[in-house]
């Protein structure tokens, strides 16, 4: 008991803590009662202590309940501070923030579209447009899948819809059983004889790998139209009355032209240095065909520049090659000549890919004035053509990997040396024989050459070999066909031009004839 009267003498602060306390604001109170909360219990002095009971039973019965600390808690004092004033439990933060006008129901219930944007843009999270942001970590944070409170599509769909998407995917069905079936109807067997007689690699006949080839072979006939060539005979039949017995296929690009681009003069396309002599010259020994890539309204305007003569006898453009892989071929086979006398002569190799043993492959020209690679080919293919070789494609195969002409040279060097040596031999042997029985043991018999040729005998008696007879033959044709340009080349050009007008003119004719018949203007 003396306890409990002595404890209110030992606080003579309370009541006037308490009282100051009420008098503060809320915000003021809350702050007093964090801050002058006592750091540790608050003990008696000994000296107000009071006496320990006498016995135990009694100390309990008589001990006080556990002291509380006042203030322990803000809310501790804003409970206290309620109970002594009244004053509102606003702070001034809150009084001075501006209230927003309540919407006026009586017009309709207002619109939350802006506020459901808000929303989903800051679910988004940073913006593309923002540079300030990290426009990787705003595609890990946001995906347009229906997740992150988004409604799912499937919830927003319309009855049209679905009846779209069943429509789409019955018309899925459709098509793959047509196609199916088609594929299935083009493996049948050959229906006549031609077809099956077309495609002897693909027989009529029932098994899985027939049918296989058989489909296969009908989409090859079907994609032909694009990828071969117009016509299976690109050259007419042979006359063997006014065609030379070989063919030599040249191609333009690079060849016997190069074209460039540039700002100041645009496209301008050059001549190489011997063309006119490589194919006057070669004309009498060779069926001349230019064989190119580029299409025939480009080409076409380079080839009348470049051959005005038209000592080129079949030009040949992109419509006659043959497409595969990406690739413009030119497959010799469609040409209608025996390809054991027919050379290609070329810049690309993918070119001749399906006949390289027929091609003779030379680096690009690309505009060199001094260039001399063609005129140094005209030995090795007179050659060919004057000593009459049954294939051109043993000869090529021996040539494989060399410069040609700087082999042949060396061939022709060696060829002359033993020539004659043995020449030197046999005249040593038999001095008074003449050159005549000479040409005999070396197989070679007078022939009827033209007025004013020697024959080979005679060649030989002078010391002369086949060879070199066969070149002078044809640097006299040469000069033959030279005399006539410069003597008729202009009346030439003024006929062609003459019988390209008069074809226009009939031309135009048939087709206003086509066209007025259409309309019934034609008839009387």
């Amino acid at each position: 008991m003396l306890s409990r009267a002595v404890l209110p003498l030992t606080r003579p602060n309370v009541l006037a803590s308490t009282v100051r306390v009420s008098t503060l604001p809320l915000s003021h109170a809350r702050w007093y009662a964090k801050v002058g909360k006592p750091k540790a219990p608050y003990k008696l002095p000994d000296s107000v202590k009071p006496p320990k009971p006498e016995s135990t039973s009694a100390s309990q019965q008589q001990e006080p309940a556990p002291e509380q600390p006042e203030f322990d808690t803000p809310a501790d004092a804003q409970k206290n501070s309620s109970q002594k004033t009244s004053e509102p439990s606003t702070t001034p933060e809150q009084d001075a923030a501006p209230q927003k006008p309540l919407p006026d129901l009586t017009q309709g219930i207002p619109s939350t579209l802006a506020a459901e944007l808000e929303a989903r843009q800051k679910k988004r999270g940073p913006t593309p447009l923002n540079l300030t942001e990290d426009p990787s970590r705003a595609e890990e944070e946001y995906t347009d899948d229906g997740s992150g409170g988004e409604i799912p599509r499937d919830r927003y769909e319309s009855s049209l819809d679905r009846r779209r998407a069943r429509m789409a995917n019955l018309m899925y069905v459709l098509f793959l059983l047509a196609g199916a079936g088609g594929v299935a109807y083009l493996g049948r067997n050959w229906e006549t004889a031609e077809e099956e007689a077309a495609h002897p690699e693909t027989p009529s006949g029932w098994g899985l790998g027939l049918w296989y080839n058989r489909v296969k072979a009908r989409f090859s006939d079907l994609t032909s139209y694009y990828k071969d060539p117009a016509f299976p005979k690109l050259l007419p039949d042979e006359d063997p009355n006014m065609r030379q017995p070989y063919t030599l296929v040249l191609s333009l690009e690079d060849l016997l032209v190069h074209s460039e681009w540039s700002r100041e003069h645009g496209w301008r396309v050059a001549k190489r240095p011997g063309v006119d002599y490589f194919l006057r010259y070669l004309n009498q020994y060779y069926e001349l065909v230019l064989f190119t890539s580029v299409p025939s309204m480009m080409a076409d305007q380079v080839l009348r520049k470049l051959d005005p003569y038209r000592i080129i006898r079949w030009p040949l453009f992109r419509e006659a090659t043959r497409y595969k892989d990406g690739e413009y071929i030119k497959d010799l086979s469609y040409l209608n000549r025996d390809l054991s006398k027919v050379i290609l002569i070329d810049t690309k190799e993918e070119h001749a890919r399906l006949q390289p043993e027929n091609a003779i492959i030379l680096d690009k020209w690309l505009g060199d004035p001094k260039d001399k690679t063609l005129v140094a080919l005209i030995p090795f293919l007179e050659y060919m053509a004057g000593m009459g070789v049954d294939d051109v494609r043993t000869v090529l195969k021996s040539f494989e990997g060399t410069n040609i002409p700087v082999e042949f040279a060396k061939r022709e060097k060696a060829m002359r040396e033993r020539f004659e040596k043995e020449l030197a031999e046999e005249q040593k042997k038999r001095p008074k024989v003449g050159m005549g029985s000479l040409a005999s043991a070396l197989g070679l018999k007078s022939t009827r050459t033209l007025d004013g040729e020697q024959s080979p005998s005679e060649g030989l008696a002078q010391g002369k070999m086949l060879w070199d007879q066969i070149r002078e033959r044809g640097q006299k044709n040469y000069e033959m066909i030279e005399k006539e340009i410069r003597e008729n080349g202009e009346k030439w050009l003024a006929e062609m031009a003459a019988e390209e007008e008069k074809a226009r003119q009939e031309q135009m004719a048939q087709m206003k004839g086509s066209f007025t018949s259409m309309f019934g203007a034609g008839k009387n």
